[in-house]
C-alpha cells in the first residue's frame, strides 16, 4: 500500500512538471539541417511535426562518397525551396514562426554555413530567436518527437547512436544532460558499411545494399573478426574493414567470381559481425548502468538486423527498447526541430554571432 502511495506522488509530480514546462500557446519553430549532404527544413508546433522536408543529392553516387564543397553548394540551391515546401506543407505563414532552429555542427563545415547564415538572417529579418543544435543530440531527442503510438522514454536511459559519422553509446539522464559511455576510436559503424559495400562492388550508399542482400544470406558463412578497445564501451571498425578487404582480395585472387557468387552470404556475414559488435557493447553498457530502457537513434538504426537484435532483447533480456520512424533516424531537421524546441523552453536563445562548428561533442 505504501509502495503504490509512493508511485501515485511520482507520478503526480512527474505530471505536474511537465505542465509546467508545457507553453500555454503554441509555438511554431522552423528548423533547419544541413551537417551533410542533405537540406532538410521542418514545422513543428511544440513537439509534434506539421512538415519534415527533405532535398537530397544525388550527385554524390557517382563518387561513391559525400564530396564536400558539391554539398556545400547544393544546400545553397535547396534551401530556400526546401524552406518554402516545408512551410506550405505545414500550412502556417513565416510570420507566425517563433523562433528558427538549426544545426550548429557537428559536421561539414561548408554544408553548416549554409544552414547557420541562412537560420541567422531570416531570424534577424523577422527579429525571432535563434535556437543552436548539436547534431548528435537532436538524433537522441528525436525520441520525443509526439506522433500517434509514438513511444518515449523515461529519464534515465541508454540510448546508442549509430550514423556514418558517430558511434556512440550514451546515458541520457534529462533532454540535455548526456554522458558519452563509449564512442568509436576511428571508424563509425555505418562507415564501416558503406566501405565494405564498396569493397564488393555494391552502390554508394551502401549500408542499405548490404541489409537488403543480408535477408537472404546465411549469416555465418564466413567469419569476421572483432577488434576490441582499452575502454570495453568503445568501437573500432578499422580493423573490421581492413579485415574484410584482405580476405575479399585474398579470395578473389583465386576465384574472380567470388564476390558475385557469395553476394548474399558476404552482406549477411558482414552484417551479422558489425550487429554482433554493436549488441556486445550495448548489453555490457546495461550490465555496467542496471538500465534496461534502451533506445536507439541515428541513419543506421533504421538497418533491419540492428532492430530485430533489439526486437530479441526485449524478449530474452528483459529490456525496453525504443526505435525510432524511419523519417526520423537519417539526419533530417524534425529531430532538430525538437532539440530546438526544448531549448526555447529553458530560454537558451543563440546570439547572432554563433558560429558552425565542425567538431562538437554532445
Amino acid at each position: 500500500m505504501i509502495r503504490a502511495t509512493s508511485q501515485k506522488i511520482k507520478t503526480y509530480y512527474k505530471l505536474l512538471i511537465q505542465n509546467q514546462m508545457m507553453p500555454k500557446k503554441p509555438i511554431y519553430i522552423l528548423a533547419i539541417e544541413s551537417s551533410c549532404d542533405d537540406t532538410g527544413a521542418a514545422i513543428l508546433c511544440n513537439d509534434r511535426v506539421l512538415s519534415n522536408k527533405i532535398a537530397g543529392q544525388e550527385i554524390h553516387t557517382k563518387y561513391g562518397g559525400v564530396i564536400p564543397e558539391l554539398a556545400s553548394r547544393a544546400h545553397q540551391q535547396n534551401i530556400v525551396p526546401v524552406v518554402s515546401l516545408a512551410l506550405k506543407e505545414a500550412g502556417i505563414s513565416i510570420n507566425q514562426l517563433n523562433a528558427i532552429a538549426f544545426t550548429q555542427g557537428p559536421g561539414l563545415m561548408g554544408s553548416l554555413l549554409v544552414g547557420v547564415s541562412f537560420a541567422k538572417s531570416l531570424a534577424l529579418a523577422l527579429k525571432i530567436p535563434l535556437l543552436a543544435v548539436n547534431h548528435m543530440q537532436a538524433h537522441v531527442l528525436a525520441h520525443f518527437i509526439k506522433y500517434e503510438d509514438s513511444k518515449i522514454p523515461e529519464f534515465p536511459f541508454l540510448c546508442l547512436t549509430i550514423s556514418g559519422g558517430h558511434t556512440q553509446i550514451v546515458k541520457v539522464t534529462d533532454y540535455f544532460n548526456f554522458e558519452v559511455l563509449g564512442q568509436t576510436t576511428d571508424d563509425a559503424a555505418g562507415e564501416a558499411f558503406d566501405k565494405s559495400a564498396k569493397i564488393l562492388g555494391l552502390d554508394y550508399p551502401g549500408g542499405p545494399f548490404i541489409d537488403k542482400y543480408s535477408k537472404v544470406g546465411n549469416p555465418l558463412a564466413f567469419k569476421f573478426p572483432k577488434p576490441k578497445s582499452k575502454n570495453p564501451l568503445d568501437f573500432s571498425f578499422s580493423g573490421l574493414k581492413t579485415a574484410i578487404l584482405y580476405f575479399i582480395q585474398k579470395e578473389t585472387a583465386k576465384n574472380p567470381n567470388f564476390i558475385a557468387q557469395n553476394r548474399d552470404d558476404l552482406c549477411a556475414s558482414i552484417q551479422h559481425t558489425i550487429v554482433s559488435i554493436l549488441m556486445d557493447k550495448l548489453k555490457l553498457a546495461v550490465k555496467q548502468t542496471g538500465l534496461k530502457q534502451v533506445a536507439i537513434a541515428g541513419g543506421v538504426s533504421a538497418n533491419s538486423g540492428i532492430r530485430m537484435a533489439l526486437a530479441q532483447a526485449e524478449t530474452k533480456l528483459g529490456w525496453q527498447c525504443f526505435i525510432p520512424k524511419f523519417e526520423f533516424t537519417t539526419d533530417n531537421a524534425a529531430m532538430i526541430g525538437i532539440a530546438g524546441y526544448y531549448t526555447y523552453l529553458q530560454n537558451n536563445f543563440a546570439s547572432n554571432n554563433s558560429i558552425a562548428k565542425a567538431r562538437l561533442s554532445i
